[in-house]
């Protein structure tokens, strides 16, 4: 019988891996000639819109040409594609976006001046960008529908307009308002569903296309998506204590809302039930006779559905539309999220394949797998589809979340299958292209006669300054080297006095484990086995992970599978960063507090400083002069919203204009303290503390960092 199984090996297995590896070769040849077709978009304005930008508008930008600096890394190619190039997010029926009327006329919501009054940055229409959707915004197909969504490039492009020219900034940091966006583009769905002129318009125009043929379904989805992002909107609402702060311009709080999505996706269908039975208004028997009407697994639309049907079950027993809203939003903020009150600036995209840790907090490590896993979780934060459910066997997630062993047993009664939208093949594909990215310079060819040249006597002077005051934790690096390596200096929050609110969250911040309950994940001090209720940190990185190995629903299995392998040997065998200590003074983790170092701040490099105002991770310090002074005399409230750059102080404009977001820093989360190392205040990681800065030196120093 063995020497029967031998020769049967023996005959088989060349001709086998011979297959594999044809077949391999023309997933990869496949892959070469898509790949070369979608970087066939090389309109030489990057799809920038000029036309009917060139009159102020509410926050008094105007500008008559866009300009990218020539010396990034990217041609107009390359920039197309990082717009136009979905990673699975799902946010609203590509026709029901097109045709969208905003609520207060017969206006179209996509038309540019709403697009432009939320700071999102307008396009025309190019070959990978037909219908001129917003820059960053694309079509995005699953499971046999079409969606627009978000990628990147929607809050990592920046704009800086200098009198009367706009420069665009690949990887750069947006003055987008996405709450605003969220907010406005809810009311108009509301206002669509409830007039029905507005409705006829919508729906015929709807019917056209390709997804709907049917007028009911058309208004069934519609009320479906209003009131899945009015809840989503609501629940969201950033609250500390009983004080809202709003987010406005620039900034957002997207690890407290990923927090919340992968909440939300986890509870089984028994803490699904307890949640509906505590909603008040809901009568007994109702939460199972919701639930048990819905399929078996917990997909997305099944919990979309559970939504509904709790909504329409609360008015039957006698609540308005807005008092049924009200117990949803107050019961599950309260029972079941996690306040997301800790906006931050959008960070800049340049240099981060080359970080050891990133984000504010350096919550993420970049080696391994690290970056395809923060990929995943920003998608999961824009509305990337997660339809997660229980079956009993084994796949490669399975294993990478330590469900099953290596003998194929599995480690627990019911698995955690995870079917997503999430594109990870685009993921590897958008990381290893920003390997190339690189800042800004102030004397980039193409900025030259638009930007006043430097003062090299100033920046003589500010090297020197630099070299005193900020080295020790915002170190140089070649911006241009490919193998750089960029070391993050972690700094106590409570050391440097920054605002802690959004590294506090990431510490203090739990929620139901749900359907990762006794699994086990990897923290800096050793492995947790997953109890029921748990840090969230814990919970996103286990599902972020069980994303990263699922394969793609909507292509062929084999062909699918050998792509997954690719991409994750691929991102392994790319990625320069390998596993390292954080470098800084922070506090340590223990088994006991093993998210603990998260509690600090990163300084990163500070090449392309000049193009990311506002400053500190929270965007409370309008102009790099305003951070150099003491705390007390930083701008208590400023306008937010304005893209001109003031090139003396180097930040955008503040004030003269009046539709801007009034940003005041008195509010909780969005202290303007610390960081008063130029004022000689706060002192250095070796204990000195410098003499306070005098305005020339100020200036030297802001010369010195222009430069950088």
């Amino acid at each position: 019988m063995m020497k029967n199984q031998t020769g049967w090996l023996r005959r088989w297995l060349l001709p086998i891996m011979i297959a594999l590896a044809v077949i391999m070769a023309l997933i990869f040849v496949a892959n070469q000639i898509r790949h070369s077709l979608e970087y066939a978009d090389n309109d030489p304005d990057r799809g920038a819109l000029i036309s009917g930008m060139d009159q102020p508008d509410a926050m008094g930008d105007a500008y008559t040409q866009v300009i990218y600096p020539a010396d990034q890394g990217w041609n107009a190619a390359a920039s197309l594609w990082f717009y136009n190039t979905t990673q699975g997010s799902n946010m609203l029926p590509y026709d029901f976006f097109l045709h969208l009327e905003q609520a207060g006329s017969e206006t179209l919501f996509r038309d540019a001046a709403n697009i432009n009054h939320y700071r999102y940055l307008v396009q025309k229409a190019t070959s990978s960008n037909p219908d001129g959707l917003p820059l960053g915004f694309v079509r995005d197909s699953y499971q046999g529908r079409h969606y627009v969504g978000l990628t990147c490039a929607a809050c990592h492009t920046g704009q800086v307009n200098y009198q009367g020219t706009a420069i665009r900034i690949d990887g750069g940091t947006p003055m987008a308002d996405m709450v605003g966006f969220l907010e406005g583009l809810a009311r108009s769905l509301d206002a669509t569903l409830q007039d029905e002129a507005k409705f006829d318009r919508f729906a015929v125009r709807v019917l056209a296309g390709d997804d709907y043929s049917d007028r009911e379904q058309v208004r069934q989805d519609l009320a479906a998506y209003a009131l899945q992002l009015t809840l989503y909107n609501r629940i969201n609402r950033s609250y500390n204590g009983s004080r809202r702060v709003n987010y406005g311009h620039g900034r957002l709080d997207a690890f407290g809302r990923i927090f919340n999505r992968v909440i939300e996706h986890l509870l089984t269908r028994e803490q699904l039930r307890e949640v509906i039975r505590g909603l008040p208004g809901i009568l007994p028997g109702q939460a199972e006779q919701i639930v048990a009407e819905t399929n078996e697994l917990l997909t997305a639309n099944n919990r979309e559905m559970i939504v509904r049907k709790t909504f329409e079950t609360l008015q039957k027993n006698g609540k308005s539309k807005f008092g049924a809203l009200r117990i949803m939003v107050r019961y599950l903020r309260n029972t079941l999220y996690n306040p997301p009150n800790a906006p931050v600036s959008y960070p800049v995209l340049w240099d981060v394949p080359q970080h050891d840790f990133v984000q504010w907090n350096g919550l993420t490590a970049n080696a391994g797998l690290g970056s395809l896993g923060r990929n995943v979780g920003e998608v999961i934060g824009v509305f990337g589809t997660l339809d997660w459910y229980m079956d009993d066997a084994c796949d490669l997630a399975a294993y990478i979340t330590n469900q099953c062993n290596w003998f194929g047993e599995p480690t627990k009664d019911q698995l955690i299958h995870f079917k997503t939208s999430v594109d990870k093949h685009n993921l590897v594909r958008m990381e290893q292209q920003l390997t190339s990215l690189q800042s800004p310079k102030w004397e980039d060819p193409n900025l030259q006669g638009i930007l006043p040249a430097l003062d090299l006597k100033k920046v003589a002077a500010g090297r020197r300054l630099y070299e005193q005051y900020c080295v020790a934790c915002h170190h140089n690096i070649q911006r241009d080297d490919p193998h750089r390596k960029v070391v993050a200096y972690m700094m106590d929050s409570n050391k440097i006095g920054t605002d802690p609110q959004m590294a506090e969250n990431s510490v203090n911040y739990t929620g139901k484990s749900g359907l990762l309950q006794n699994l086990y994940v990897a923290t800096g001090s050793g492995n947790l086995v997953i109890q029921e209720t748990m840090p969230v940190a814990a919970l996103l990185k286990s599902g972020v992970m069980g994303v990263v190995a699922s394969p793609d629903p909507d292509t062929n299995p084999l062909y699918n599978g050998l792509e997954m392998i690719t991409d994750i040997g691929r991102t392994m065998s790319k990625n320069e960063t390998r596993d390292s200590l954080k470098q800084g003074d922070y506090p340590p983790g223990s088994p006991q507090t093993p998210y603990n170092p998260l509690l600090s701040y990163k300084a990163r490099p500070l090449n392309g400083i000049w193009a990311s105002a506002p400053y500190l991770h929270n965007g409370s310090v309008p102009t790099l002069y305003d951070l150099l002074l003491p705390a007390d005399r930083r701008p208590e409230k400023f306008l937010v919203g304005s893209r001109e750059l003031d090139v003396g102080k180097v930040g955008f404009k503040s004030g003269g204009y009046s539709n801007g977001f009034m940003f005041d820093t008195r509010l909780p989360g969005n202290s303007n303290k610390g960081h008063e190392y130029a004022a000689g205040k706060t002192p250095l990681p070796n204990g000195k503390v410098l003499p306070p800065l005098k305005h020339a030196q100020r200036m030297a120093l802001i010369e010195y960092l222009k430069s950088l």
